[in-house]
């Protein structure tokens, strides 16, 4: 456990016990739930520092931050030190915290199949006249991270840089990724630029550590996948 100086005030503490210099230095993770609301508070008291009155009132309700977040602006300035300002940027605190706990995440698909690959791909492929070229980023548990366009073209080819989409997907973290484009002929059958470009991007993959799942080759009536066709 920690220990502080409490009468000393936080600005002649050492630079790494600072609790906004440690959250710099070590993120917001690393800070206690006194230091914390010390960062809300600012300054104490004439008898402690903002540290120490955060373990004031957090004491009071046993540190649960549940039962600190029914205290009202009048139950805070109770305690010495702590006016309407600072009783009101408490509160503010927790209530986005009980907002963000309450908001719903949209849960991520996990693409399981090439045939969910398929119908998440068709919104943005069917009955396009022209070839276009997209990348599906996902994480470690196969999960969506997002979609991306790399590129356009015309009827018979669109041109792909296996670097930009390995750049894009070191960005977003992604562990692996599903390479989709269109014919828009119809035509199921991969050409020798399809496979080729496949190639390069396992290649590119094994070197960053990020595996191709596969590639898709969209139509309107239909895909091939290239991993259910073992062509990768």
């Amino acid at each position: 456990m920690e220990t502080y100086n409490y009468k000393i005030p936080i600005n002649q503490w050492a630079e790494e016990d600072k609790p906004r210099e440690k959250l710099l230095s070590k993120g917001r993770s690393a800070l206690s739930d006194a230091e914390l609301i010390g960062i809300l508070l600012s300054t104490g008291n004439r008898d402690m520092n903002a540290v120490d009155l955060g373990k004031v009132i957090l004491n009071s309700v046993d540190n649960d931050l549940n039962e600190l977040a029914k205290l009202s602006v009048k139950d805070l300035e109770k305690f010495k030190g702590i006016g309407e300002a600072k009783a009101i940027s408490i509160i503010s605190a927790l209530e986005l915290g009980r907002r963000r706990k309450n908001t719903d995440t949209p849960s991520k698909p996990k693409l399981q199949s090439s045939n969910q690959v398929y119908e998440l791909m068709k919104p943005v492929l069917l009955d396009l006249e022209h070839e276009e070229f997209w990348v599906i980023f996902m994480n470690q548990s196969g999960a969506l991270i997002k979609h991306e366009r790399i590129s356009a073209g015309g009827v018979s080819g669109t041109v792909v840089d296996v670097r930009m989409i390995m750049k894009s997907a070191i960005e977003v973290l992604a562990s692996s990724i599903i390479l989709v484009h269109n014919h828009p002929s119809g035509n199921l059958k991969a050409s020798v630029q399809d496979e080729r470009i496949t190639k390069q991007m396992i290649e590119a993959g094994k070197f960053m550590q990020i595996s191709i799942a596969d590639h898709l080759i969209f139509s309107n009536n239909g895909y091939l996948s290239f991993r259910d066709e073992g062509m990768m």
